[in-house]
């Protein structure tokens, strides 16, 4: 398939995307009881908006897919379609535990007990970390690699159009990492580029002020196929020369997985300190203070863009140039930079002041 058939399918994706929130949000106004949660339960915004951008995402996913399989008549037991099955469960075991969470409010174990699920079918359908070289530490980095992915990006969408910005970007790297080797990478290319169409699409909607959010149904999708995206194109990437190890997956995992990672961090470690849980709501995330020390919420949406574009750039020069120690070195030192400024956005006097002034009891 040539780079201009590809680019029109993605816009047709595309296209289709911003259709199916288009009818959606004409149709639906609330998806369950969720949206109808008390003022203070509330996330960023303070009006009650449709949380149903995860379906046209997976509606968007299961063409890519049925397509992708059109076109190239896979032996479907072969070791590779077999991965891409194992994909295709655990981005959907994703989308069902999020549509169920968005419709009937489940409880936190549920929830946690799908993550784990996802993490051992990946290790099942042979998507491992490769780090550690002992099958039971990488299972395990594997599996606590998903459920982290999983409930960073549900944690990070807490702004308009944020997590559908950051999620694009990763899925960029991807997707255009993958087309280095088309001919063998193409299911991912495929897969990545049309989420990304989806994402795109959604955006429209998404941008602020929103109208509909992508809700527990879109972040556990997304969470869901950036954990298993991370691992195969991340963490062990064949691109990497075998001389650098640990430290160059770190630092390609970290600059890929930079804004969520500081978002958690942040988070974790502020809440931790107030003696509070970090796996609950709440109105402390990096973005928020952004937003208090006096950016408006599209002025956030743009910083986030110029880091994860910047993000992009950085990690497509790596892994396109001969590696180097000291081009994964550059790598680290941006993305500390990076987690460092964010996690100081909360200490900022400015924003400090006005969250604890709103929030502190």
């Amino acid at each position: 398939m040539s780079i201009t058939s590809l680019i029109l399918v993605f816009i047709l994706f595309t296209g289709l995307s911003a259709l199916f929130n288009f009818l959606f949000l004409k149709w639906t106004k609330t998806l369950g009881t969720k949206n109808l949660a008390p003022a203070e339960e509330l996330g960023w915004s303070s009006s009650y908006k449709p949380a149903i951008g995860g379906i046209s995402f997976y509606i968007i996913f299961l063409v890519s897919y049925v397509v992708y399989l059109f076109l190239n008549n896979p032996e479907f037991m072969a070791k590779e379609e077999l991965t891409h099955l194992g994909v295709l469960i655990v981005v959907t075991l994703g989308f069902f535990t999020g549509l169920a969470d968005d419709a009937f409010n489940t409880v936190p174990w549920l929830k946690l007990s799908a993550q784990i699920a996802c993490g051992i079918i990946m290790l099942l359908f042979g998507v491992r970390i490769e780090f550690f070289e002992n099958i039971y530490l990488d299972s395990f980095l594997t599996i606590f690699w998903t459920v982290a992915v999983m409930n960073s990006i549900n944690m990070l969408d807490n702004m308009d159009g944020i997590t559908t910005i950051v999620s694009i970007f990763i899925l960029l790297a991807a997707a255009i990492g993958s087309g280095l080797n088309l001919s063998s990478n193409f299911f991912y290319t495929f897969i990545c580029g049309g989420t990304v169409s989806a994402l795109v699409g959604f955006l429209l909607f998404n941008w602020h002020p929103s109208k509909i959010f992508m809700g527990d149904t879109g972040s556990q999708m997304i969470g869901a196929l950036l954990a298993a995206i991370g691992i195969i194109f991340f963490w062990n990437n064949e691109l990497i020369d075998t001389q650098h190890t640990w430290y160059s997956k770190l630092a390609l995992v970290i600059t890929a997985f930079v804004i969520p990672i500081a978002d958690s961090l942040t988070v974790t470690i502020n809440r931790m300190r107030r003696g509070q849980s970090p796996f609950v709501g709440g109105k402390d995330h990096t973005t928020h203070h952004l937003s208090y020390a006096g950016l408006s919420d599209r002025q956030v949406a743009l910083v986030m863009i110029s880091t994860v574009s910047l993000s992009l750039i950085t990690w497509l020069y790596d892994v396109e140039g001969e590696s180097k120690t000291w081009l994964y070195s550059i790598l680290l030192i941006y993305s500390s930079i990076v987690i460092a400024f964010l996690y100081s956005s909360t200490l900022w006097i400015k924003s400090k002041t006005v969250f604890e002034s709103k929030y502190s009891k």
